[in-house]
């Protein structure tokens, strides 16, 4: 039964299998497109302190890269407007800058806690 639930649960959420899946993947797509944003933006560093930890770790340029686009994104839904059709053309949402350190991070935590050692970091909410 559980098995059942597992295959059940990835089907869900694969959008090569599941249409709705794709479907809400488009979307979401278009959605970051018009903004200029990526997927990894939306990310909050205050919610989870791996991903803290992880922007951390990234070079300076990326999480420059990162506070521009989401710079860009306030000011363009304070004017209530979008980028224009042929840079949201050229926008990649879910181009990766972050999942690899992110789970590195994660990998470590996972590993210190196996051990018995202490945090890194305080994992409280704020």
């Amino acid at each position: 039964m559980a098995q059942l639930l597992e295959s059940l649960s990835r089907w869900l959420v694969n959008p090569r299998t599941n249409p709705l899946a794709a479907w809400h993947m488009r979307t979401v797509a278009s959605r970051l497109k018009k903004y200029g944003l990526r997927y990894e933006d939306l990310y909050d560093p205050y919610y989870e302190m791996d991903i803290k930890e992880a922007l951390a770790r990234l070079p300076a340029e990326v999480v420059d890269a990162r506070i521009q686009r989401l710079k860009r994104a306030m000011d363009l839904s304070m004017k209530h407007e979008y980028l224009p059709k042929e840079l949201q053309a050229v926008q990649t949402p879910y181009k990766s800058y972050l999942r690899d350190m992110l789970t590195l991070v994660k990998r470590e935590a996972a590993e210190r806690e196996a051990l018995g050692a202490l945090p890194l970091y305080q994992r409280t909410l704020p």
